[in-house]
């Protein structure tokens, strides 16, 4: 193969990533559009940049060292990128690169000025944009400085910057090559950055356009503060002229400098209307050849506009695909879930063909589109109620949304074909016969899946699953049982209504359930307790699950039979295993690993069990908080009999309480069972996953999760699978766990993720939303991974979201605060149902508290105070 040291941009397009990088071949690209101006240049490729690796041997072992260093050792890490940097710097380019590089000089200019810029492999990208990652250097002047210049934007493949980078997005430094970008320079009137879409909010119908006067080096190092208009529709609906005191000009020499404007102009707009909207036209322009928004770095030059760089906005959440034009508003799955992580595409799939509504996929995550349902008042008005009680922030960011004008079309309650307004299901008893009914019949369902699944194979078994998710939905939308979990909720909502009316209680409910029974998550919370009282009396057993490394140590039963009260160990996990072992953390994503797969994630949470319990704590922490909830009880019907038309007041209270306490523990169970099928269904696809890895189909199990249910569907029957597929899958993940999904979002891309509208906190308190009554002081544990728990006693858990595999840790916490979740979401029923005060819903709650710090946590007022 004959090396290309050097190849003009106009012979470059976006397909020769691995030869030119990634702004290399975004800038062939752009020159390469019909009215797009690029500033004239050439690309010194990465077979240069190899060349001057295999010169240096002594870099690839200081790249071994590199690979072993932990990203978080920031001195180690500076120490050899350091050493990288200085040897790949004192390495003489050959002189058949020297002489390629010389002849494209000279075909545009020797002297002539030069911006010399670094064009990375990896950089650029839709999913990892790298900007700012390595070097540029404007107004490179003459042969001799412009090969200097070139050898510093190697180098800079290795600044500590841009090592860690990669080392925390899981990119080999091996795997990264570097190009070179030499282009004439350009000295513009002004100069900035076009966003194609609002990098704020989102929103893809409105861009953004940054500009100050001289180079574009002024705003972005951040030495001025640009002026900024947006433009939507082919007009600037909103503009701010800042002051620019400074501007950055090239020297004639080489270089630049700072320099000050004249007070006369500072003031003055760098760019006219008509040019910002000229702008936003060619930025359109670029946007639709990528297809995708970009993040453009523009010049003013004698009234016509050039384009030096173009990337994609790494940072904007995608918008679920539709087939129309139409407006659409969608609400996430996920924060009702309480999972906001993104899925894999085998259990987003999955989740889609056994739910109850339509949802649409974005950035890894499932929405549910509620345009109709806003359109219509009647319909309207009930959404917002129903969504406002469970979290206000979802009511919050759809009623902006509706502040939009025309956003949403209005149309006639009772459209044809839609549900009817707000019609109420028949009312049910308050019995508890109807709660072990409903139980009864989930189980029997899925004895019946467990044995009519294990003769199923092949594509019989793909056939059979999805035979099987019709009865999923089947048990799902059981009437009774949808009106038991409504009861339930309805009872609390009344209570905490009429008790606040009547008595000023705020959250009356949360005490009056404490301990309510056929609460199937905090019987497995409980459960665990009982775990670590067969465990704590063996010293041997507690030693040795000290040893036990978190997930990795499949083993770890097996060799506890081998110690003394080991086998009992064994026992008694095994056998909440088999009660509780499908579930884990993240579990509406079917490709997650179960308990019952990795055992071994319950053993910290099981250590801090045996170190800060008594014996016999779960039985009393059950009974504390039922006697609890009965002298509540007591306490709140005694003071409404004194009241006027007291007697009527006790009477309807009673009923409710008896209510609540009658359904709202089964408001867990209908999780527990999708759940619980679905490790029945997991188990199945990965004897099926293995049988394609010893037919050659596949390289490992894993690899069908990258896959929708209904490809895996054609692999089993075709034996054949699209490599590049999963491959291409994989790295989309990737570059989901980037993303923070927004509540609320909207067809033009705007996530809006609303706001609480309370002025009843103090100063600097972080606001969240109420769900379990009660104020504690503590020590804050921020955890992010339940593997990292080291609780105490008096410790309070402040976490992104807890599902109901986290409830083992409610136990051993004071106090709860997460980002996520609402007044029904599984960590509030919980938190309520151990009488634990909590807060959920607060915006950045794991960044702006740290780990250690002494909080007040004010369940009943919705907020946090962080302590001195």
């Amino acid at each position: 193969m004959i090396e290309q040291y050097v190849l003009d941009l106009q012979e470059i397009d976006e397909t020769q990533l691995a030869v030119v990088g990634g702004k290399g071949a975004h800038l062939g690209g752009l020159s390469r559009i019909e009215g797009i101006r690029v500033p004239a240049g050439f690309c010194v490729t990465t077979d240069a940049f190899r060349r001057i690796m295999a010169e240096a041997p002594s870099i690839d072992d200081r790249l071994d060292q590199l690979s072993r260093v932990d990203p978080d050792d920031r001195e180690a890490t500076r120490t050899l990128s350091a050493q990288i940097r200085r040897t790949i710097e004192e390495v003489a380019i050959p002189g058949d690169v020297a002489a390629a590089i010389t002849r494209a000089l000279a075909q545009l200019g020797e002297q002539a000025a030069y911006a010399v810029r670094s064009s990375a492999t990896a950089e650029d990208l839709p999913t990892a944009s790298f900007a700012g990652q390595q070097d540029t250097y404007l107004n490179v002047v003459g042969p001799t400085a412009i090969l200097q210049h070139v050898s510093r934007c190697w180098a800079s493949l290795f600044t500590e910057r841009a090592v860690t980078y990669r080392q925390r997005n899981g990119i080999d430094h091996r795997t990264v090559h570097m190009a070179v970008v030499v282009q004439q320079m350009v000295f513009p009137h002004a100069a900035g950055i076009l966003f194609t879409a609002d990098p704020v909010t989102g929103n893809r119908k409105v861009a953004t356009v940054d500009a100050g006067f001289g180079l574009g080096e002024a705003l972005v190092s951040g030495l001025v503060n640009p002026d900024v208009f947006k433009v939507r529709h082919g007009e600037v609906v909103a503009k701010t002229i800042a002051a620019k005191q400074r501007a950055v000009h090239a020297l004639p020499a080489g270089g630049t400098q700072e320099v000050a404007i004249d007070a006369q102009r500072q003031e003055q707009p760098a760019l006219t209307d008509g040019q910002v909207v000229r702008l936003v036209q060619l930025g359109r322009r670029i946007e639709a050849h990528f297809g995708r928004p970009q993040d453009i770095e523009w010049c003013l030059v004698d009234e016509g506009f050039q384009i030096v760089q173009s990337r994609p906005i790494t940072t904007l959440f995608p918008i679920p695909e539709t087939d129309d034009q139409e407006n659409h508003v969608y609400v996430s799955v996920g924060h009702q879930q309480m999972m906001t992580d993104p899925m894999k595409p085998l259990g987003l799939s999955m989740w889609q063909l056994t739910a109850m509504v339509p949802m649409h996929e974005a950035g890894g995550r499932l929405f549910v589109d509620v345009t109709r349902r806003l359109a219509s008042p009647a319909s309207r008005a009930a959404l917002l109620d129903l969504m406002g009680r469970g979290d206000p922030l979802v009511r919050d960011a759809l009623e902006t949304v509706l502040d939009h004008d025309d956003f949403v079309p209005s149309i006639p309650d009772a459209a044809p074909g839609g549900p009817p307004a707000g019609g109420a299901p028949a009312p049910i008893e308050t019995d508890p016969a109807l709660v072990t009914e409903l139980i009864e019949c989930s189980q029997t369902s899925i004895a019946a899946l467990e044995r009519d699944i294990r003769t199923k194979s092949g594509p019989a078994l793909l056939d059979f699953l999805l035979e099987a998710f019709e009865e999923h939905k089947r048990v799902l939308s059981d009437p009774l049982s949808i009106r038991a979990i409504m009861a339930g909720m309805e009872a609390t909502w009344w209570l905490n209504d009429k008790l606040g009316e009547w008595l000023g209680e705020k959250n009356a409910a949360d005490t009056l359930t404490l301990s309510a029974p056929d609460n199937v998550t905090s019987e497995m919370g409980l459960a665990l307790l009982d775990v670590a009282d067969v465990i704590r009396p063996h010293a041997e057993v507690v030693a040795f699950l000290h040893s036990v490394e978190y997930a990795e140590d499949a083993a770890f039963l097996d060799e506890l039979a081998k110690l003394a009260g080991g086998t009992e160990a064994r026992d008694a996990i095994e056998t909440y295993l088999d009660r509780y072992g499908m579930r884990c953390v993240g579990e509406i994503d079917i490709t997650r690993p179960r308990w019952r797969e990795r055992p071994a994630t319950l053993v910290p949470v099981i250590l801090d069990n045996v170190r800060n319990f008594e014996p016999g704590a779960a039985e009393r922490r059950f009974e504390q908080g039922r006697q609890k909830a009965q002298k509540k009880e007591q306490d709140v019907l005694s003071r409404l009999r004194a009241l006027p038309d007291g007697d009527r007041k006790a009477d309807e209270t009673k009923r409710m309480i008896d209510r609540v306490r009658t359904f709202i523990g089964y408001r867990e169970y209908p999780k527990y069972g999708i759940v619980s099928r679905y490790f029945v269904y997991k188990q199945a696809l990965m004897e099926e996953a293995e049988r394609l890895v010893q037919a050659g189909v596949l390289p490992e199990k894993e690899d069908i999760f990258y896959l929708t249910f209904q490809e895996l569907h054609d692999v089993v029957r075709s034996n054949q699978v699209d490599d590049q597929i999963v491959q291409q899958r994989k790295e989309a993940f990737r570059s989901y766990e980037a993303l923070t999904p927004p509540r609320v979002l909207t067809s033009d891309g705007e996530a809006v993720t609303g706001a609480y509208r309370r002025d009843d906190v103090p100063a600097g308190a972080l606001i969240g939303l109420p769900v379990s009554a009660g104020t504690i002081e503590g020590r804050a544990r921020v955890i992010l991974d339940m593997a990292d728990a080291d609780l105490e006693a008096g410790d309070i858990l402040v976490t992104t979201f807890t599902d109901p595999s986290w409830s083992p840790l409610f136990v051993g916490i004071a106090g709860l605060v997460t980002e996520v979740g609402g007044l029904m979401t599984h960590g509030a029923v919980i938190a309520r149902e151990y009488g634990l005060p909590a807060v959920v819903g607060v915006e950045q709650a794991t960044r702006l508290i740290r780990d250690g710090q002494r909080i007040r946590v004010h369940g009943t007022g919705g907020y946090i105070e962080i302590l001195p």
